[in-house]
């Protein structure tokens, strides 16, 4: 059997400086906050930099350094690459560096903290309500399992060239995951813009009707109850298919029941998403739109969601300092409308459409968990002294 070891005996772990946001500027150290460490990578998506002094230069990074997540969705793991650097550790992200590389290796290490072994290991740590966090110290109470290290290079050399293809593979998934996206897209714009005979010009306050939700204030809260056959329809809701807050059966603004076959679309925050399929009492934060007659509801449905008019309203909206789309702009909108079996024709096609790319959809979303199980399973093998070359190409086989 393997030996095993604590982490505070072969690791040193340090917590990051809480810089504060006034000294944020537009160059120095790139600063790694919990929102750019990632599975696997480092975002750098809204970068921050810091300047560093004599008191915080022992929180500059180096290539190499392994770095994970202390709060939230804790136990994400990255490594600093070159092209990160200059940059520095910010508060509730720790690093950890090896003490003796002639006892564990870097790597063995890395492929260790991405397993669910040491994730599900560290969560059971966690504490806090809202959202768990992790300290340092408990890192260092957890077990690695310590071979030899040319068995731990064995290890690594095996697991490198199994995610090499796993990687390969998942590239791929997500580009066919992405392009049945585009199908759809590409399609809602060219038949949108095609003018055919017949077709009229409207602004959409003359082809339909705008409700808005239910504002949760002081005036209205008490409609809130702890549960009842009518959902609170927020966009998180929307997005998720959560239920998760219920508005009393009586006294909520009529306009703001939905039914199942009403179309809603968000009006702050993510602007411009359309749902339909849900029933319950709107939340404030969304439009409830209904087509009055020469206009089908489908065709209209579908319509809301082309490229160029979810661009235009989100161009409009960001006008506002708290971007907002107003009964006013939404209703000033042109839309093309074309005789009633022409919307027929046309939300039909979108619906095969559609419904061929969520089927395509699916099969990727499939292959990608099931990469991303198949990786677990192999880490598992290698930290559980089952690691066999010969099994792992069969396993990547199939």
């Amino acid at each position: 059997m393997n030996k095993e070891s604590l982490l505070e005996e072969l690791l040193n772990i340090q917590s990051g400086y809480a810089f504060k946001s006034k000294l944020y500027g537009e160059s120095g150290h790139f600063l790694v906050r919990i929102r750019n460490v990632q599975d696997g990578f480092l975002c750098l998506d809204k970068p921050k930099y810091v300047v560093l002094d004599d008191k915080t230069k022992r929180f500059a990074l180096d290539e190499g350094d392994l770095l994970t997540s202390l709060t939230g969705n804790i136990g994400r793991v990255a490594r600093v690459e070159k092209a990160h650097l200059p940059a520095a550790l910010n508060q509730r992200v720790a690093r950890l560096t090896v003490i003796d590389p002639s006892t564990l290796s870097a790597d063995y290490l890395y492929h260790f903290l991405s397993s669910d072994l040491f994730k599900n290991e560290l969560a059971a740590t966690g504490h806090g309500a809202a959202q768990q966090n992790v300290s340092p110290a408990a890192i260092g109470k957890l077990i690695i399992p310590l071979p030899p290290l040319p068995e731990q290079k064995r290890i690594v050399a095996i697991l490198d060239e199994a995610f090499a293809g796993i990687s390969k593979a998942v590239a791929n998934a997500e580009k066919n995951l992405a392009n049945a996206h585009e199908l759809l897209e590409s399609y809602l714009c060219s038949v949108f813009i095609r003018k055919g005979e017949g077709w009229k010009l409207k602004i959409l306050g003359e082809a339909c009707d705008l409700f808005q939700g239910l504002a949760i204030n002081k005036g209205t809260k008490h409609l809130l109850v702890d549960h009842s056959s009518l959902p609170l329809l927020r966009i998180k809701d929307l997005r998720n298919g959560t239920q998760e807050q219920f508005v009393c059966e009586e006294g909520y603004p009529p306009n703001a029941l939905v039914a199942e076959d009403d179309i809603l679309y968000t009006r702050t925050g993510q602007i411009g998403l359309v749902f339909r399929g849900r029933r319950g009492v709107l939340h404030n934060n969304c439009f409830k739109i209904v087509p009055r007659e020469g206009l089908r509801r489908t065709f209209l449905f579908w319509w809301l969601q082309n490229r160029d008019f979810k661009r235009e309203i989100v161009r409009l909206a960001s006008r506002a300092a708290q971007p907002d789309i107003t009964h006013k702009i939404f209703k000033a909108q042109p839309i093309l409308i074309p005789p009633l079996s022409t919307q027929v024709s046309i939300a039909e096609s979108i619906e095969k459409l559609y419904s061929k790319t969520r089927h395509l959809e699916s099969i990727y979303q499939q292959k990608l968990s099931a990469l991303a199980e198949l990786k677990q399973s192999i880490l598992q093998k290698a930290f559980t002294g089952e690691l066999k070359k010969d099994t792992v190409k069969k396993q990547l086989a199939n």
